[in-house]
């Protein structure tokens, strides 16, 4: 079996979020179980130089934007075994930053069409053509109406991931042909609401479709979840499921991570409390050992449920507590945090922006790991402090739901809440400080999360049954 993972980024190349981690490590977990998976995105002016002198140049050929034909440079490299594809034009990719720019439609749409062009110049024939997200959508748009009948495409399957239903890459209807090269006789398949849904036309186009964890793959069918494309959804229930993505484990792994301050494992947990003090050292927290240290790494915009946050953090901080965020985004919350740490010095920290090597050490040294999402698609974050051995709260919501069981029943990894609620939260949180308290429970706790298998290789053998059945239709 031949896998074409099309992604709009992809580690170690170019990454704004987490569809980078899934495209970087997926295809790597693909070809262990001897899948042949290899992936595709745009050269962009970001991807590192070191990456570019490993790079091979393949080929040149044009391809078809709408009434225009546009130069397209294949390059090849291999990671870890994975041979991955980077399409060159420096009109569309030599530019600062992945997204944002008032072209994306056209940028994306000769990146979709280049893949399925580039088809003729390389010695690959994938079985399954596994697009990701708006910026790929058209992808299996395009194949359906200008490929499959071609007898070297013919036998392709396309398989659609929904990441964030938030983000659909929606277009006046006046570019349809324009910029997309969709005839108008097409336009049923890419239209929502008036307007272009590129979203949209990947459900539509593709055989099957997935989104990133069984729960999310039920909500995005209610109004509240779904962005406005809950009736397609329902409509096409038949070619939906959900995987819950994983982790790199080799690399979130706290007995080999350079980047935190002593090792451990389940063998040896001493170095989890040095790790503690190493934190709050360089935090400059008052280091006590027996305070319990909750956490949060996250972006702050409204749907990762700060707002339950604010709403009781006063309240919350009356306790011996100490709190440390970091992350930056919605300047209110900035704000909120910064006052909160100048009216409790020693108990709450907030460190703006995103460090990788400070939130590594945070996951090694805190004991609780909050995340009350209002909305997650699958979250990584709580998978990540399991590995740590850094019990999550979280609220049961996507793939927080599918990862984090209460550990009320004795077997469960964290806390958990399922109101989109303050008191809810708070309520589940003091259930962990009071576990914490527990000195034989507790260590109990930290050895199940840490031994939870939160690996890719799980993933991958789920997605590995869907492109087998697929391809047996």
């Amino acid at each position: 079996m031949k896998v074409l993972f099309v992604t709009s980024e992809a580690l170690p190349f170019a990454a704004s979020g987490g569809l980078a981690e899934v495209s970087g490590s997926l295809p790597r977990a693909l070809r262990q179980r001897l899948i042949g998976c290899r992936v595709v995105l745009p050269l962009y002016e970001s991807v590192p130089q070191e990456w570019r002198d490993q790079m091979r140049f393949v080929t040149s050929f044009t391809v078809p934007v709408a009434w225009r034909r546009q130069y397209c440079g294949l390059f090849e490299a291999r990671v870890d075994g994975v041979i991955y594809y980077l399409l060159d034009n420096q009109y569309y990719f030599k530019r600062a930053g992945l997204y944002g720019h008032y072209d994306d439609a056209e940028r994306f749409a000769f990146f979709s069409r280049a893949v399925l062009e580039m088809l003729q110049y390389i010695d690959f024939r994938p079985d399954i053509l596994h697009a990701n997200d708006w910026q790929a959508a058209l992808a299996p748009v395009y194949y359906s109406l200008f490929y499959s009948d071609r007898e070297e495409y013919r036998h392709i399957k396309t398989v659609f991931t929904i990441h964030n239903i938030q983000y659909q890459g929606k277009y006046g209807m006046e570019i349809l042909g324009d910029v997309f090269g969709i005839p108008e006789g097409a336009r049923s398949l890419v239209e929502q609401d008036g307007c272009i849904n590129l979203m949209k036309g990947g459900i539509e186009a593709a055989n099957r479709v997935t989104t990133v964890s069984p729960t999310y793959a039920q909500e995005i069918m209610d109004p509240w979840f779904s962005h406005g494309l809950d009736t397609i959804l329902r409509a096409r229930e038949w070619k939906l499921s959900g995987i819950l993505n994983g982790i790199d484990t080799d690399s979130y792994n706290p007995a080999t991570d350079p980047d935190i301050a002593v090792h451990y494992s389940l063998e040896d947990m001493a170095g989890k409390a040095e790790d503690k003090r190493a934190l709050q050292e360089r935090l400059c927290l008052p280091q006590r050992p027996e305070v319990p240290l909750i956490a949060m790494v996250t972006r702050l915009v409204a749907h990762k449920g700060l707002d339950l946050v604010k709403y009781v953090l006063d309240e919350l901080l009356q306790e011996d507590i100490q709190f440390v965020v970091l992350g930056s985004g919605d300047w209110t919350y900035e704000n909120t945090f910064r006052e909160m740490q100048e009216r409790y010095p020693g108990k709450f920290l907030y460190c703006h922006g995103f460090v990788p090597e400070l939130a590594r050490k945070i996951y090694a040294g805190a004991d609780i790991f909050l995340m009350p999402s209002k909305s997650e698609p699958c979250g990584l974050s709580q998978m990540i402090a399991c590995r740590y051995g850094t019990v999550p709260v979280v609220r049961e919501t996507g793939g927080l739901k599918d990862s984090i069981t209460d550990c009320g029943d004795g077997q469960g990894l964290g806390f958990t809440f399922k109101t989109y609620n303050a008191n809810d939260m708070l309520y589940a949180i003091r259930r962990s400080l009071g576990a914490y308290a527990n000195k034989t429970d507790w260590p109990v706790l930290v050895r199940r999360s840490m031994e939870a298998d939160f690996s890719w290789g799980r993933s991958a053998n789920e997605y590995i049954k869907l492109y087998k059945a697929l391809m047996k239709e």
